[in-house]
């Protein structure tokens, strides 16, 4: 492999950068400078050795055995956020959700506020389809750019994408480098009271201050609902606290009393204990309830 301009680190300790400070290490992690890095380094590499994308390790456990292979991390050279005109946001898939919203906020773009309650970047945003307080990605999502595995590059549109509830389906496989979003011509006033009152509702009601990851489980499918006779509009908090779930706890992971579909590490909890914890949950949940839970947090590496 030919030698690169971004920084490469061995025995990375990406579960202590994880937003819940728990995990393994990567074998090797790759921080392109830039595109051109990114792609020099997917052109070269060994395509046996195992290839793992991350992000912002918002919404992600890693788990203790680590992770095999190679690891690449898109950073800073890939977090701009350019306002482009009245209505369109250009930002780098390193870039912040909530700095993108920032920036819109800025230039009197409205529409993009509710990534501010989305933690992480925008490139695990774009993959996953994430939303927040009633809207998602895919709402405001003009078109992404993205590189292959093996270092082509790829431009789509929101179309290409067929974006559904936290699922985002790309013709191939790729790492999301960029995006465009397209919100609506607004006065600075009124977009900033809204994402004020984003904030607030945030901070008074989910744990935040923890060492957390966002949602723990999707919604419910309201067809998944019907058929096991609950209210089609059941969220998954609720599911959770019907099933005991409010509290409970595994070691040092535990259930957010303040929300109970947010996981957090209450000091020392391992990987392992957080996966079980939301695994017992699931199990609950069939058992009880004849319904299926799905992860919102993905999980990556080996277990331990």
């Amino acid at each position: 492999m030919e030698k690169m301009r971004g920084d490469i680190i061995e025995n990375a300790p990406l579960g202590a950068q994880s937003w819940f400070r728990c995990g393994g290490t990567a074998d090797l992690l790759f921080k392109p400078a830039d595109q051109d890095d990114l792609i020099a380094f997917l052109k070269t590499r060994d395509q046996t050795v195992p290839l793992t994308v991350i992000g912002g390790l918002a919404n992600t456990i890693v788990r203790d055995g680590g992770i095999r292979g190679h690891c690449i991390q898109l950073g800073k050279s890939f977090a701009n956020v350019g306002v482009l005109d009245d209505v369109y946001v250009e930002a780098g898939c390193g870039a912040l959700n909530g700095n993108v919203a920032a920036s819109a906020v800025k230039a009197g773009i409205g529409g993009l506020e509710f990534l501010s309650g989305i933690p992480g970047s925008v490139g695990g945003a774009l993959r996953m389809n994430a939303g927040a307080y009633g809207a998602e990605i895919k709402d405001v999502l003009v078109g992404a750019r993205a590189v292959t595995l093996i270092g082509e590059e790829r431009r789509y549109t929101a179309e290409d994408l067929k974006m559904t509830y936290r699922h985002t389906e790309p013709p191939e496989d790729v790492i999301f480098t960029g995006a465009i979003f397209k919100g609506v011509d607004e006065d600075y006033d009124t977009v900033k009271a809204r994402i004020t009152e984003i904030k607030k509702k945030r901070n008074e009601s989910q744990p935040i201050k923890e060492k957390t990851g966002g949602s723990t489980f999707a919604n419910p499918d309201p067809k998944a609902l019907r058929r096991a006779g609950l209210p089609e509009d059941m969220r998954a908090w609720q599911v959770v606290e019907k099933v005991g779930g409010r509290g409970l706890r595994v070691g040092g992971a535990q259930m957010s009393e303040k929300h109970c579909n947010f996981m957090i590490n209450t000091g020392d909890a391992t990987a392992g204990e957080l996966e079980m914890l939301g695994d017992t949950l699931i199990r609950r949940a069939e058992e009880d309830l004849g319904l299926t839970l799905h992860w919102e947090i993905k999980r990556i590496g080996e277990k331990a």
